[in-house]
């Protein structure tokens, strides 16, 4: 419905004794369904005399524009608790009139996520950093977010007052993220690529803390080449799982590996201070990085009263929970020469050094490659057992997720989601990979776009999975902005669902067919998907496209 066919809502302000017919009368054509705590809200924004005529100048485009949003009724709880956080209301709802830009972007925030509402309502300036020249255009690269990161470091120099201001740097930048999402100025690859650029600035700008601090105990740690001459030793961080492939969600765990480069000793601190006194001697190097380890998860997951930077996953280290939190480079090569398994395969065809020493980084990931992709053509037998085993994991996991009555909800793990995609590429990938490199792509779109090109994947396949895996992508998105938790099920609730699907782009203006047309295209995507991934690992012996993969990746040359 357009502005010009609803109401003029003022009268809410200035008519006395109005009838409830009345005021549903004028909040209903805004997609208001309480009116009686849209009304108390509105009365509440309003404040004195002078103010109320202020709001009533924007009142119109106000509830305009939170009728395109998700949850108008939402909304207005959000656009009190935001004026009331202001020092000076008539002074917003002047400067509101002056830039309708800025008055939209509150309604959008307020009505699509009550998490990026609490930011603002928590610090209620950044709205003006959001509306300043340059900030929404485009993302930030790594190295603008660097710089800007440095300079807010600058200011503090005790370590946990920095931590702070890296959870403070991710809760502004989060902000511009989702706001970029939800006025479709981003793509879901670029929101995906943002959100990864991000965790990796603030990872290793953590590390940089964590490690300075933990030099002045320790000295540096260092080893001895083949020459036996003295050399600084190197720490890298890992990302493995979205963060590998810059594929990172709103509310991703981070999965990480640490891994430093050899065995030695540090040199013990360089001034016999008051801390340095405890460890004048210095520590092995396997203490050390397993200390700067530690510290550093926690780093990252501690919460303050500034909330907290990420939560860490670091189960897909060697021996996983049980394992060692950092390894050397050799340590790593043996075990996954000993006992590595298929699905640390998988996992590692995302590895990629995301903080930390760049040179580290690359030797583990060059020094892991054998085991990645394995050694010579893989065999039918070989074919079979990696089929077998991936459709094994992922039996296990549809029987998680019927256990929970998603199996049809759940656009990661369940029927036809991301992770089937997901599994086909990097099964793909373990069995063309070693002749076919230019097939092992960290992302999953590049991956599919690599298929394709190298004759692996028809193009309507290629087109559609890639359409499926944005689309599932997508959704996840929307489901993880509302209140910033990691969740991947659609949700039972009919007005919920439809609340999704409005913030995904559908048509607020006829809700039910909104939620329809979404629930169709999640239906007709999640079928393609799960057909052509049960072909491949249900039925292999049934599969044009597994007898495509092998034929091509045994004409290879490798």
């Amino acid at each position: 419905m357009s502005q010009h066919n609803r109401p003029d809502p003022t009268p809410l302000l200035f008519a006395e004794g109005l009838d409830p017919q009345e005021v549903a009368r004028l909040l209903r054509p805004y997609g208001l369904t309480d009116w009686r705590e849209a009304d108390a809200n509105i009365q509440s924004l309003a404040g004195d005399p002078l103010t109320r005529q202020k709001l009533g100048a924007i009142l119109s485009d106000l509830l305009a524009g939170i009728a395109e949003t998700a949850d108008p009724d939402r909304a207005l709880v959000h656009w009190d608790r935001y004026v009331q956080a202001t020092l000076n209301r008539g002074t917003l709802y002047d400067y509101l009139r002056e830039s309708p830009r800025l008055l939209h972007y509150l309604c959008v925030i307020f009505g699509n996520s009550p998490a990026m509402a609490d930011t603002l309502i928590r610090d209620p300036t950044l709205v003006y950093w959001l509306a300043s020249p340059g900030v929404l255009d485009q993302a930030p690269t790594p190295r603008t977010l660097r710089i800007s990161l440095d300079h807010m470091l600058s200011n503090v120099s005790a370590k946990e007052l920095q931590l702070d201001a890296l959870r403070r740097f991710k809760r502004r930048e989060m902000l511009r993220i989702g706001m970029r999402d939800l006025l479709r100025l981003a793509s879901v690859s670029e929101t995906t690529t943002a959100l990864s650029d991000l965790a990796c600035v603030l990872i290793h700008a953590a590390y940089g803390i964590v490690e300075a601090d933990l030099r002045s105990l320790y000295g540096r740690p260092r080893e001895r080449n083949r020459r036996g001459e003295w050399l600084d030793s190197g720490f890298a961080v890992i990302g493995m799982g979205k963060l590998g492939g810059r594929e990172l969600n709103y509310s991703s765990d981070v999965d990480l590996i640490y891994v430093y480069s050899d065995d030695g000793m540090t040199t013990g601190p360089d001034n016999q201070g008051q801390r340095a006194s405890q460890s004048a001697r210095g520590i092995t190097n396997e203490e050390y990085f397993e200390h700067l380890a530690r510290e550093l998860t926690h780093a990252l997951t501690d919460v303050t009263t500034e909330g907290t930077v990420f939560r860490v996953d670091l189960r897909l280290r060697a021996e996983g929970t049980v394992g060692q939190l950092c390894r050397s480079l050799k340590s790593y090569e043996q075990y996954y020469a000993t006992r590595g398994q298929t699905w640390e395969r998988m996992a590692l065809l995302k590895a990629a050094p995301v903080a930390g020493d760049q040179q580290v980084g690359r030797t583990f990931l060059r020094r892991m490659r054998p085991f990645i992709l394995g050694h010579g053509h893989p065999t039918e037998s070989d074919s079979r057992r990696l089929l077998l085993e991936v459709r094994g994991v992922k039996d296990m996991i549809d029987r998680k997720i019927a256990k929970r009555g998603q199996e049809s909800r759940n656009v990661k793990l369940g029927t036809g989601g991301i992770r089937e995609i997901e599994f086909l590429v990097q099964s793909i990938q373990l069995l063309g990979g070693r002749r076919m490199p230019a097939i092992w792509q960290r992302g999953t779109q590049a991956s599919l776009k690599r298929f394709q090109e190298a004759g692996l994947l028809a193009r309507s396949e290629a087109e559609t999975l890639a359409k499926a895996y944005v689309f599932l992508r997508d959704v996840e998105h929307k489901l993880q902005m509302v209140h910033d938790l990691q969740t991947h099920a659609l949700p039972e609730d009919a007005q919920e669902l439809t609340r999704c699907a409005v913030r995904l782009g559908y048509d607020a203006a006829n809700r039910s067919e909104a939620m329809a047309c979404f629930l169709a295209d999640h239906r007709s995507h999640t079928e393609y998907v799960n057909g052509l991934f049960r072909t491949f690992f249900v039925h292999p012996e049934q599969s044009a496209l597994l007898r495509r993969v092998m034929k091509r990746v045994s004409a290879a040359r490798g």
